[in-house]
Parts: structure tokens; C-alpha cells; sequence
């Protein structure tokens, strides 16, 4: 069975790549997989604060997977799974994909303006060779019609 892993943040090209990788899912009889990713935050000097402003990344990441999820069950009838990573983003993606075989597509969403994100950048530039699957980049230009009509 074909799984499509989405990267999940905040930004607006999320929305697109989510889009497409689960009308593919729903085409191909694939499964989606949604991961979040908290990246590691500053040093603050007081243990406490520290882990007070890793635990509420934390939970705001789980809210955004948890809420792509349901969007996701009520477009297509199925729940993706989902997971919530703390960390380097390339380096979770990597270990993601090395702990679940099953991942036959790393999807991701490409900004509109400036750069196209750090895992765009990387995984489309020097990273491509260590991938274990095919990459799909989505633009965010694209609209949903094209979106549609495209996976």
C-alpha cells in the first residue's frame, strides 16, 4: 500500500501538499501520514521556563496535525495518521522515513515567494540522494482545481 508522508507547519503551501497527497492517497487506496515538527527552541537559562516553551511548541503542533487530520477524515472518510516530532527538521524527516518503510512518497509544500523552505531546499538540492522514496513538491501557487486535477 502506498503511504504519503506531509510534513506539516503553519505555512500556507502546507494546505496545497496536504491537499494533493490525500487525493493521491484516496486515488491510488495509499494511506497518508502527517508529521509535525517542533523544532528545538532557544536555551533559557531556567529549567522550568525551558520547559514550559518546549511543551507549548509542543502542544501547538499537536493542535495544527490534529486539525489537518480531521480536515483530512472529513474530505475523504479516512484518518491519517499522525505524529509529533521534537528536533532538526531534516534530520526527524530522515529518521521518520528510515523508522517507517512503508513510506513510498515524501510530500512537500514549496513557498510562493523568497526560498521554497529549508526542506524543499534540502531535499530537492543535496539531500535527493539519501531519499528513500520519490519527492513530490507542491508549489503554493497552485490552486485547488489544478491541485485536484494534477494528483
Amino acid at each position: 500500500m502506498r503511504t504519503y508522508l506531509v510534513i506539516v507547519d503553519e505555512t500556507e503551501e502546507v494546505r496545497m501538499a496536504l491537499r494533493f497527497a490525500s487525493r493521491r492517497a484516496a486515488k491510488t487506496g495509499g494511506e497518508l501520514q502527517l508529521l509535525a515538527i517542533v523544532p528545538r527552541q532557544a536555551f533559557v537559562a531556567f529549567g522550568g521556563v525551558q520547559a514550559t516553551i518546549e511543551e507549548e511548541a509542543r502542544a501547538r503542533a499537536e493542535v495544527l496535525v490534529t486539525s489537518l487530520a480531521g480536515n483530512v477524515f472529513s474530505d475523504s472518510g479516512k484518518m491519517p495518521a499522525i505524529a509529533v516530532r521534537q528536533g532538526d527538521a531534516i534530520k526527524v524527516v530522515t529518521e521518520y522515513m528510515a523508522e517507517h518503510g512503508d513510506v513510498a512518497a515524501l510530500v512537500l509544500g514549496a513557498a510562493e515567494v523568497d526560498t521554497p523552505g529549508p526542506l524543499v531546499s534540502w531535499f530537492a538540492g543535496p539531500g535527493i540522494g539519501t531519499l528513500p522514496c520519490p519527492l513530490y513538491i507542491v508549489p503554493a501557487s497552485l490552486d485547488e482545481a489544478k491541485i485536484d486535477d494534477l494528483s
